[in-house]
């Protein structure tokens, strides 16, 4: 093998080996780590080649360490140790962030699971932030965020392209009618039954490919949607639909967030679902309350 470093390690490559030398067996080592035995033996060919010595000598898938090996042993504990105390004191700079953070929600989605455990968690975080939650209309929801009135928002997507998402969570959409339609005493309902009732409309400032999403604009036969009145929050919408002048689809969450008197829910068989996110400016992602909440977001969706 030649002498000559060819390229540096990778850090995980130092983790994989010093596990190796603790256990002196791929299939030990590899079970510990959780991956393959070949892919073990792959790693540590690798880093073998990277430092341009033979760190094990392989008698089947028992080994023992050469000489270099042993020697390269107290740097490679030297360098992971090092890299793992560099991550402590990014995640302690992380956690000491203060300041303010501005949420924005539409709908119900302050009161939402997923939001919850989110800013509860990031409460826990960081004590030091102030949060401070606005509810948004459906006219300034998304614009809210690149006109920086809010700096990160529950939503329901899609988003325009400046717009970044964590995914939270997903659920049906059902069809919002009014308690006396011929249509509201079903117990279910398709697409195409629905074609030619009138959806309610948004302003024109909200960006039409998150409407189109809402209204099923197109219908999956092609057709296109006939709109009645323009509403500017749930309120109006609901008292709309509670009216007979349109009907809207919504998420299934609405029958427990939003049951008013006059107003029916049905389910819709053939309708794709919805997803809630954490939404924020992509020229914002990394400033510190923005980023620590993003953080906070994948660690409660990793956590189930």
């Amino acid at each position: 093998m030649a002498a000559s470093i060819s390229r540096e390690p990778s850090i995980h490559q130092l983790r994989l080996y010093l596990v190796l030398s603790e256990e002196l067996h791929f299939g030990h080592a590899a079970a510990r780590l959780f991956i393959t035995q070949p892919a073990l033996s792959q790693q540590i060919r690798e880093l073998e080649k990277r430092l341009g010595v033979r760190v094990v000598e392989r008698t089947g898938r028992a080994i023992t360490l050469t000489e270099e090996g042993r020697a390269l042993l107290p740097e490679a504990r030297a360098a992971v140790a090092a890299v793992d105390r560099l991550k402590r004191v990014a995640d302690a700079q992380l956690r000491q962030i203060s300041g303010r953070l501005i949420v924005g929600t539409v709908g119900a989605e302050a009161a939402m699971a997923h939001t919850r455990a989110v800013l509860g968690l990031f409460k826990k975080r960081h004590p030091s932030v102030a949060l401070h939650l606005l509810n948004l209309g459906f006219r300034d929801h998304l614009a809210a965020l690149t006109h920086q009135q809010v700096d990160v928002a529950f939503v329901r997507p899609p988003v325009t392209d400046d717009i970044e998402l964590h995914h939270l969570a997903t659920e049906p959409r059902v069809a919002c009618l009014a308690a006396d339609h011929p249509l509201a005493v079903s117990p279910r309902l398709t697409l195409d039954r629905l074609s030619g009732v009138p959806v309610v409309d948004m302003p024109e400032q909200v960006p039409r490919l998150w409407w189109d999403f809402w209204a099923v604009d197109p219908r999956p036969d092609g057709s296109r949607v006939r709109y009645g009145p323009v509403v500017t929050d749930m309120e109006s919408l609901l008292h709309t639909v509670a009216t007979g002048e349109a009907m809207c689809f919504l998420p299934a969450a609405a029958r427990d967030y939003f049951p008013r008197p006059g107003i029916s829910y049905v389910d819709v068989t053939d309708l794709t679902p919805s997803t809630s996110a954490l939404a924020w400016s992509r020229t914002r992602r990394s400033e510190p309350t923005i980023r620590a909440v993003r953080h906070t977001a994948r660690e409660v969706t990793a956590g189930g």
